[in-house]
């Protein structure tokens, strides 16, 4: 008889089996840990949000607090800040990606309770861009700097009214 070299077919199938099956148990929980990264970006997105209109409304007392996200950053559609140096349009608090208004699967917004100036609230906002995929809890903030959230996101943390009777965030 002859000595055989190698592996025999069912010894490979053998081995595809487990490494499927370690893939089937791993990939849910690598899922899940991306989701919380998500989430918790979102809630530091917020939070910095706050700290950026509060220091908008230190810097530009006239305007009150910004009417828009883009006014937090470089300005709508830039990337760099205006070699003239920060406007109240363009205030170069946040960094572009942040005041783009998407980051890590949430959309974020921060906009002026009223149209008036000097404004005299802000809500910000982050909820998932797909839901249960990206993120399943949404998040909001006004002008107390309290972040609250609620499980499953809505449109609830976009508005300022609405804001005010969720969930803080321990």
């Amino acid at each position: 008889m002859r000595r055989q070299k190698g592996f025999s077919l069912i010894e490979l199938l053998v081995v595809v089996a487990i490494i499927l099956i370690i893939a089937a148990i791993a990939i849910p929980n690598l899922l899940r840990a991306k989701l919380s990264a998500n989430e918790s970006s979102a809630a530091a997105s917020v939070r910095s949000l706050v700290t950026a209109n509060i220091e908008f409304s230190t810097s530009y007392p006239s305007n009150g607090y910004p009417q828009t996200l883009a006014a937090l950053g470089p300005g709508s559609g830039n990337t760099a800040c205006p070699s003239g140096g920060p406007t109240s349009t363009a205030a170069c608090i946040v960094d572009a990606v942040l005041a783009s208004g998407t980051k890590s699967g949430y959309a974020v917004n921060s906009v002026a309770s009223a149209a008036a100036l000097p404004a005299q609230g802000f809500v910000v906002s982050a909820t998932p861009v797909t839901p249960a995929t990206t993120g399943v809890k949404g998040f909001c903030a006004e002008e107390d700097g309290v972040v609250r959230f609620e499980t499953p996101a809505s449109n609830k943390e976009t508005s300022y009214a609405n804001c005010l009777p969720l969930t803080a965030l321990q």
